[in-house]
C-alpha cells in the first residue's frame, strides 16, 4: 500500500537493517576507502554495502518504485514513489569512529517528500516524520527550540569538500562566530538537521548538499516546527539549507546575506 504509514513503516525497518550493518562494521579493517570528488569526499565498502542493502530491503518490498541514492543507484519506478536515500551520512565520522554518521531515507510521492527517517547509529536513534502529521524521536513529539535571540543561538553548520570554498566558508565563519553564542560541526547534514529538529541546535546552514542528504532531514525539521529555506528565504534548493527556529531565522539568513555565505 502507499499510504505514509506504510512507507514509513518500511522506511523505519531498512533504516534499522542498514544502521546495524554499519554497527557491525565498525571495529573492522577498511578494505577499500576511495575518494569522489575530493580527496577529502570519501566512500567505503560500507556505504556501498549500506546502500545494498537498502535497495534490497526497500525496491524488495516495493519493486516499481524508483529510487536514487548518493552510491550510484538510479532507478525510474512506475509506482509514483521514489526513494531518496543516504546509505552513509557522514562517512568521515564512520571512517575515523566519531559519531555523526546515520542512515538517511526518505519517501517521495509524485514529486512531494511526504515521509523521512534519518538513525543516528551511534546513539540508536530513530528520527521520523510523515508530512502534515509531525516529527518524532524514537516514537515521541519533538519541537525545535524557543530560541528568539540570535545573540545566544546555538548553530551547526557543514563545510565544502572543495579547499577553495572551504576557505570561503571559513571566512564566513569569522563573522559569524561574534554574532552568536557558539558554532559546533558534526559532519552530517542529517544529523544537523534532526539536531535542529529536537532543539539540541537552535540553527543550521550550508551549502553544496545533495538531495539525499537533505531530503529526509529537512521534512523532520520542518514538521518539528523549524523554518527550513534557501539563503534567500525561499524553498530549499541548488543545496543550499537553512534551518532555525523561527525566532532566528530571520536574523540568522539576514547575518549570513552580510557576509556573503550564499557565495561561499
Amino acid at each position: 500500500m502507499t499510504t505514509p504509514a506504510a512507507l514509513l513503516d518500511l522506511a523505519t525497518g531498512a533504516a534499522r537493517d542498514a544502521g546495524a550493518l554499519l554497527r557491525d562494521g565498525l571495529e573492522q579493517t577498511r578494505t577499500t576507502i576511495e575518494t569522489k570528488s575530493t580527496t577529502t569526499d570519501m566512500v567505503s565498502e560500507m556505504d556501498r554495502a549500506a546502500e545494498a542493502l537498502l535497495v534490497d530491503g526497500l525496491l524488495g518490498a516495493r519493486p516499481e518504485d524508483g529510487m536514487v541514492g548518493e552510491e550510484g543507484t538510479d532507478r525510474t519506478g512506475t509506482s509514483g514513489v521514489r526513494w531518496i536515500v543516504d546509505p552513509l551520512d557522514g562517512t568521515t565520522n564512520y571512517l575515523y569512529r566519531l559519531p555523526g554518521f546515520a542512515v538517511s531515507i526518505a519517501a517521495e510521492v509524485d514529486g512531494t517528500v511526504q515521509v523521512g527517517v534519518v538513525y543516528d547509529v551511534v546513539h540508536d536513534e530513530l528520527f521520523s516524520a510523515v508530512r502534515g502529521v509531525g516529527a518524532t524521536r524514537d516514537g515521541q513529539p519533538i519541537r525545535c527550540s524557543a530560541a528568539d535571540d540570535l545573540a545566544t543561538a546555538l548553530v551547526a553548520t557543514g563545510f565544502s569538500y572543495e579547499p577553495a570554498r572551504r576557505e570561503r566558508q571559513a571566512e564566513v565563519l569569522v563573522g559569524l562566530l561574534p554574532k552568536v553564542r557558539d558554532v559546533r560541526r558534526f559532519g552530517a547534514a542529517s544529523v544537523d538537521l534532526c539536531a535542529v529538529a529536537c532543539g539540541r541546535v537552535d540553527a543550521y546552514y550550508e551549502r553544496g548538499l545533495a538531495p539525499w542528504d537533505l531530503a529526509a532531514g529537512v521534512l523532520i525539521a520542518e514538521e518539528a516546527g523549524a523554518v527550513v529555506t534557501g539563503f534567500d528565504g525561499g524553498p530549499v534548493a541548488a543545496g543550499a539549507v537553512v534551518a532555525a527556529a523561527r525566532g532566528v531565522a530571520g536574523g540568522l539568513r539576514a547575518l549570513l546575506e552580510g557576509l556573503g555565505a550564499a557565495d561561499a
